[in-house]
């Protein structure tokens, strides 16, 4: 099967932190949810899979081997689950949509304190 974000599995995803990973998986996520919720089956099937494909990179990162890969791959499982299952488990979808906000979150703070941390550097 040919990679989606071949540019991110090429080596510039395993740069970025695991917030910044689940962002942008939350992203699809709420992209493929919306996408359901309109009923065009093909746009939904285009955004799950970029969800997966993100999944499976943050998975294979070699960093959360041993610190996140229960919840990664538990996490996976479930959202799928969710988005694919006609009786899904009983997690709601506010409730992903609140996970991955904070990685959004999260994500965005590390960004600021990187870019006022090389503005203070500059003006030295």
């Amino acid at each position: 099967m040919e990679l989606i974000h071949s540019s991110l599995a090429g080596g510039r995803w395993f740069t970025m932190s695991i917030a910044e990973q689940m962002a942008n998986v939350g992203s699809e996520y709420e992209r493929a949810l919306r996408w359901k919720e309109r009923g065009n089956t093909g746009y939904f099937e285009h955004a799950l899979d970029r969800m997966l494909e993100l999944f499976d990179l943050t998975i294979e990162d070699p960093r959360w081997r041993n610190q996140r890969l229960r919840e990664l791959c538990r996490v996976r499982e479930i959202v799928r689950d969710q988005l694919c299952s006609e009786n899904p488990e009983p997690w709601s979808r506010a409730d992903f949509k609140d996970y991955f906000l904070a990685f959004g979150i999260l994500a965005r703070n590390e960004r600021d304190r990187a870019l006022e941390a090389s503005a203070l550097k500059a003006k030295q």
